[in-house]
């Protein structure tokens, strides 16, 4: 959905946090991911606010701990706590919470998230400046402007935001103060939980077992050139060898900026780095702060002359981990002496991985581009796995929504040989015998290009075989059944790769068609969805000819949200069972949720069977309205001792249609819908804007002699009448952001396959910022090209910036932002 943070577990499997508050579990011996539960948390206001930071317990195999750090749904604070996982699973109400404070939600932006343990135990993590963002930094004393005021937040030695925590989490839910931070306790005005401050948005954060030192990447401003404000901006990879202050607001990268006077929009002397003061009226702790510490690699958008490795472009330094063998002991897969004591870092948003080097007393000494042909899509975590391998989880490139790129990669290295991986394809699924199929090995893989032999061996039901040893065969199967057709490839060093493919001798499979009428790609709110279901099949005959009953098809037309998983979606069987066909999006939100946890179809599991729930409440009155709340918040005490996790990840609409699945159990099913005519889609209260009308229409044969059945399915997807930059097909000259996109002169976005029937007009929200320094200019909606047809041509004039003062909140964040542009 929208992934964060992730931890690997000795035996392979992965935790995932995602922002919106879901608890992924990756297992690799299933090869699954799924939900093993999810808290409430804000995700309004501060956009980037939401479940932030995750870390399992040292111990968490005997222990079951797991760390969040999360910001409070109704609160205006944030909060770290621990809660159990058990078998797999989130346990409610098993919260303790070791420390929170108070988080603004006014504006945007920046909240850290990353943990990390030292060998005592002790535990580190970043918080992010959480204040405005813009161009520069932000310095603003006047009342009712303490959100643009980081001087009350990183720079304040009684905060706990832009800092860099440690402390050692005890048995009890508590925690105590390591000797060695910033502050030791009893230190009036100040925090003893501080080890640095002054980070604007201190990321990833990695722990060098060998050295003691500290590891981050941090986030700078968007200023893209110096002016009398200051510089322009760095983003930074920070080395701490001890507590101290790093700079924010005062400085980024090695450049000072003058403290901003908003009331007279003059300049005030920058600050002595010896004796930094902060003597804001926002500032609750000590005035004097500890000297400044210099950055360690700091590049802005443009090429560094210092570091030019790093490129140009986008800036959003992530982090990673410093490679010790010593800390893998149980590596499966280490990596080469060549990298012991180099710290890899990814950057989020030049979709890079680099490999720094140190000198024996980690100095700088040198970087490079690692795995130059990997583009990670925006690297957001990344650290080692107990098993020697490289995790890199990547956001997947669309702000605050579903990502379909969204992923875990592991990178091993193997110092070997490698397997090769066999992909066994056939044209057909079956047919009438004798069939004829084509059998490729296309998709086939050797990582270490060597050449490869094949083996083609096609069996039937009597075991007869057919043998080839050519990639792509042509095959005649003569005898009515199944054919299994079993490839093996092997290099020339013996590894072996092997991989199967069925094909039904004596059936011929059928053809299910789902027609349209009107628009093609999006559904129009209010408008019907107009359709024709056809089925054909040469032994059962067709729907048009009645030898087909409709009965016999299942049609399911249905809504679902924008971060509905599409893919999982068109992967599903058509020979699944009744109850899946004729509930494809119920089953794909229980698949991606936590409920296969507790529940199956028709046994007990660790809770009731879906069948025993459907039974108790199907005559009760308001059943399904309090247990759609119960599936979205969990609850207690109806079935036993084990506590129901919530389900955030689902909302009351989406838990309405699994439940209509669970009551279909019961007998309570719903009137099947015919194979022609008008369907108005009914829409929830949030969401209809960006969300997909799904159709799936499924027959399954009825066989021929030996021969098994064979099923087919038609599937439509038909989106909300929005369009995001992320959306996109192509682009040339623009840059996507968070927010959207920024274009350059003769910058195009295209969207590619759209249907513009029935479409009357469009609206583009589209605006340039002044205190930005965007010129704004003439915005054009084309058909066919970048040069194609015109259909609408409007100009785009700059806003002035915000009387409040520069940086004071501009439309980028939702204040202040323009009508849309309305085009016929």
């Amino acid at each position: 959905m929208e992934p964060m943070v992730f931890e690997v577990l000795p035996d392979g499997r992965a935790f995932i946090i995602e922002r919106p508050g879901g608890i992924k579990l990756w297992d690799p011996t299933l090869q699954m991911t799924r939900y093993v539960g999810a808290i409430i948390v804000n995700t309004e206001g501060n956009k980037e606010q939401g479940l932030v930071g995750m870390t399992l317990d040292p111990n968490f195999d005997e222990n079951g701990w797991i760390y969040l750090y999360y910001h409070h749904p109704e609160e205006a604070k944030a909060v770290v706590s621990r809660w159990l996982i058990w078998e797999d699973t989130l346990v409610a109400n098993s919260e303790k919470v070791l420390f929170e404070f108070p988080a603004q939600r006014e504006t945007c932006c920046h909240t850290g998230g990353g943990m990390d343990w030292d060998a005592s135990g002790n535990l580190f993590m970043t918080t992010g400046n959480n204040r405005g963002n813009a161009v520069t930094a932000h310095t603003d004393e006047r009342p009712g402007r303490e959100a643009w005021d980081d001087q009350g937040g990183t720079a304040n030695s009684n905060s706990l935001e832009g800092k860099i925590l440690r402390i050692h989490p005890e048995d009890d839910g508590t925690y105590s103060i390591p000797e060695g931070n910033l502050f030791p306790p009893g230190t009036p005005n100040t925090r003893p939980e501080i080890y640095t401050m002054g980070h604007r948005n201190a990321w990833r954060v990695d722990y060098d077992d060998e050295t003691g030192f500290l590891y981050w990447g941090e986030v700078g401003p968007d200023g893209r050139e110096d002016s009398e404000r200051g510089p322009k901006g760095y983003d930074e990879f920070n080395q701490a060898r001890g507590p101290g202050f790093f700079g924010w607001p005062y400085w980024v990268g090695e450049s000072a900026f003058p403290i901003w006077d908003y009331a007279s929009g003059e300049p005030r002397a920058a600050l002595d780095p010896n004796a930094p003061a902060n003597r804001s009226p926002n500032n609750t702790g000590v005035t004097l702060l500890p000297p400044l510490q210099p950055s360690f690699v700091y590049y802005p958008y443009d090429e560094s002359d210092l570091f030019p490795e790093l490129g140009t472009g986008g800036r959003s330094a992530t982090g990673g981990p410093v490679y010790r063998r010593a800390s893998l002991p149980d590596a499966q897969r280490p990596w080469p002496e060549y990298f012991e004591g180099k710290w890899l870092v990814a950057e989020l948003s030049r979709r890079a991985i680099f490999s720094i080097e140190m000198n024996d007393n980690g100095d700088y000494q040198g970087m490079e581009r690692l795995f130059p042909d990997y583009r990670p899509v925006e690297p957001i975590d990344m650290k080692f796995g107990p098993d020697g391998d490289l995790y890199v989880l990547e956001y997947g490139g669309r702000w605050f929504q579903a990502s379909p790129d969204a992923k875990l990669t592991r990178i091993s290295y193997e110092g070997g040989n490698r397997a090769p991986i066999a992909k066994a394809n056939a044209d057909t699924v079956g047919g009438v015998a004798p069939v004829s199929v084509t059998l490729s090995a296309e998709g086939t893989e050797d990582f270490d290009q060597d050449p490869l032999t094949y083996r083609w061996e096609v069996t039937d039901i009597a075991g007869t075989a057919q043998v080839f040893d050519e990639p792509e065969v042509d095959v005649i199967l003569n005898t009515p059944g199944v054919h299994v057709a079993w490839l093996t490839v092997t290099d020339p060093s013996g590894a072996v790769g092997e991989d199967t493919v069925r094909i039904v001798s004596g059936n011929e499979p059928p053809h299910v068609d789902i027609a349209l009428q009107g628009n093609q790609s999006f559904f129009l709110p209010g408008a019907p969805i107009r359709y024709a279901v056809s089925v054909s099949d040469r032994e059962d005959g067709s729907l048009e000819s009645g030898s087909i009953m409709p009965e016999s098809v299942t049609l399911t037309i249905d809504y679902a949200n924008a971060d509905f998983d599409l893919d999982a979606f068109a992967a599903m069987d058509p020979n699944a069972d009744d109850a899946a066909a004729s509930f494809p999006v119920a089953q794909t939100l229980i698949a991606k949720g936590n409920c296969k946890a507790c529940h199956l179809p028709n046994a007990k599991l660790v809770g009731p069977s879906f069948k025993a729930v459907a039974e108790r409440y199907v005559e009760v009155a308001d059943a399904r309205s309090m247990l759609a709340k119960k599936i979205v918040t969990g609850g207690a005490g109806a079935w036993g001792q084990v506590p129901m996790p919530p389900n955030y990840t689902v909302n009351e609409d989406e838990a309405g249609l699994i439940l209509d699945y669970i009551f279909s159990l019961a007998g309570d099913g719903c009137e099947p819908l015919p194979m022609a005519g008008e369907y108005s889609l009914p829409l929830p209260d949030q969401g209809a804007a960006d969300g997909y009308a799904l159709l799936r229409a499924v027959y399954t044969d009825r066989g021929a002699g030996i021969a098994p059945a064979l099923a087919d399915q038609s599937l439509i997807v038909l989106r909300a009448p929005l369009l995001t930059a992320a959306n996109a097909s192509d682009s040339q000259g623009v840059a996507l952001g968070r927010f959207g996109a920024t274009a350059n002169a003769g910058g195009y976005l295209a969207y590619e396959g759209l249907d513009w029937t029935d479409i009357g007009g469009a609206e583009i929200n589209a605006f340039a910022m002044g205190f930005a320094r965007h010129v704004g200019g003439e915005l054009q909606l084309r058909l066919d090209a970048p040069d194609g047809p015109l259909l609408a041509a409007i100009t785009v004039e700059p806003q002035a910036p915000q009387p409040r003062g520069q940086g004071g909140g501009g439309p980028r964040r939702g204040r202040g932002r323009p009508e849309p542009i309305s085009v016929d």
